[in-house]
């Protein structure tokens, strides 16, 4: 069994992203790492040449300018993973704000042996944690996604969908996935508030025009982080090589769970949930 790794990443450093911690997260049960580093502003692509590993292997690539849903997301993923060895047998995609739990390599490794040899699956699906403004903190909305695919076949028809959030086949096919015991931790809005801004200002211009940004992206110094609907507080601990993240981060963002504001659409959502029902996005069909 081979194992390909494969990410993308622009501006790392400008904007934040833990990269480094991304792809170490899941390098050890990885092969090979395809890095798809775009033309950036900053050092990014010495930031990724900084990784000492043989494993890791670079194609430089020019963004599109397309504006049009955070398609560009998805050309980018797309131009990594058909970098990925033919002969791989599973292609581990993970993002730039996203870490895996070294606590989960074997359940992974073990979840790509037991289906190597079953063809009808098509990937395998992750559980998500997704940290706000600090690392004590969790959005517990039904509206942040809670599953995503981050292991799929390559070289099978398999292409990133959308803005790059999951992966379809063909035409326009949902994956047929195995849920795994297995979770990704998503640190995209964990950043200082200035940074934060900064990155929601340029963000939205893969997915809209000058007119729109105007209209709808404050021109602000800091990111408000207090426009949060509700949060839970995080028990466990982080990812080894997001440690020294964790001890460094400055930012002393405070939230008082009390003031959680829960929506009626939220709450019968939560009750459907509490059921066994999920009534949230799914871009996938579990098997």
């Amino acid at each position: 069994m081979k194992v390909s790794g494969f990410s993308f990443v622009k501006n790392a450093i400008k904007y934040d992203y833990p990269i480094i911690e991304a792809i170490t997260s899941i390098l050890p049960i990885c092969d090979e790492f395809i890095v798809a580093v775009g033309d950036s502003e900053d050092d990014t692509l010495s930031l990724i040449q900084s990784i000492n590993s043989d494993k890791i292997k670079i194609i430089n690539t020019v963004w599109d300018t397309t504006r049009e849903g955070g398609r560009v997301l998805a050309l980018e993923t797309d131009k990594a993973l058909a970098a990925v060895a033919k002969d791989s047998t599973w292609a581990f995609y993970i993002q730039g704000d996203e870490v895996m739990h070294e606590k989960y390599h074997d359940t992974v490794l073990s979840a790509m042996q037991k289906y190597k040899d079953s063809p009808e699956v098509d990937g395998l699906l992750f559980r998500y944690k997704h940290f706000y403004a600090s690392y004590k903190y969790l959005v517990n909305s039904t509206s942040a996604y809670d599953r995503e695919i981050r292991v799929i076949r390559p070289h099978r028809g398999i292409y990133s969908y959308r803005d790059a959030q999951g992966f379809r086949k063909g035409d326009n096919q949902k994956l047929k996935v195995k849920e795994i015991d297995a979770e990704i931790y998503h640190y995209g809005w964990v950043k200082p508030p200035q940074t934060m801004q900064s990155k929601q200002e340029n963000f939205n211009k893969l997915w809209h025009d000058d007119e729109w940004i105007e209209q709808n992206v404050p021109k602000v110094a800091e990111y408000d982080y207090s426009q949060i609907d509700s949060l839970s507080l995080f028990e466990g601990t982080h990812p080894q090589v997001m440690q020294k993240r964790v001890d460094n981060y400055k930012y002393d963002f405070r939230y008082d769970m009390r003031h959680n504001k829960v929506k009626p659409k939220e709450r019968i959502k939560r009750i459907f949930k509490s059921i066994g029902i999920n009534l949230s996005y799914k871009n996938y069909i579990k098997i």
